[in-house]
């Protein structure tokens, strides 16, 4: 699995009012990281799960777009009364090789962890950064930004393996 969804006008609203949902209370409460960690953690495993071309975390991430459009446009239909269909640059992140995708799995179910031991406010906020990243990786200019991920993904894979192996220990 190859394609990807697209995200539109609507999809980039909803993701843009739940990273204004995450900031405000960071930016009116003390700008203390620590109210931002969940968001980040939903975030940084949906980034991870974006670099995955297929499987269950691939399919999950093209359709984050397809599921944020129709909520998005209906937003902005029933606030503005105005459409919000026009889609925008699609992108994606490539290159992910086979010891990168254990680190994505492991990623995951870092986060995966996390959520369970977090408490309602948590969990809704690492849906929400889970969300965002999600269908912000599908636009071509957060993909680009993000473009090295893969590549460190592997790097970080292919340094376990060679650990695990006794590369260079001998």
């Amino acid at each position: 699995m190859t394609a990807t969804s697209t995200l539109t006008l609507g999809g980039l609203l909803l993701a843009l009012i739940i990273l204004t949902c995450n900031l405000y209370p960071w930016y009116r409460g003390g700008r203390e990281m620590s109210k931002l960690a969940a968001f980040g953690k939903g975030f940084g495993g949906a980034a991870c799960a974006a670099t995955c071309p297929g499987g269950v975390l691939g399919w999950v991430h093209s359709r984050s777009g397809t599921v944020g459009n129709g909520v998005g446009e209906r937003t902005s239909q029933a606030a503005t009364g105005t459409a919000s269909g026009q889609s925008l640059t699609t992108g994606q992140l490539v290159g992910l090789g086979t010891t990168g995708a254990a680190i994505v799995v492991i990623a995951v179910t870092l986060l995966v962890l996390a959520y369970k031991e977090s408490g309602k406010k948590d969990r809704r906020r690492i849906v929400g950064g889970a969300y965002v990243g999600s269908a912000l990786c599908l636009t071509a200019g957060v993909a680009g930004a993000l473009a090295w991920l893969p590549g460190a993904l592997n790097a970080l894979g292919d340094g376990v393996v060679a650990a695990v192996q006794g590369a260079g220990i001998l």
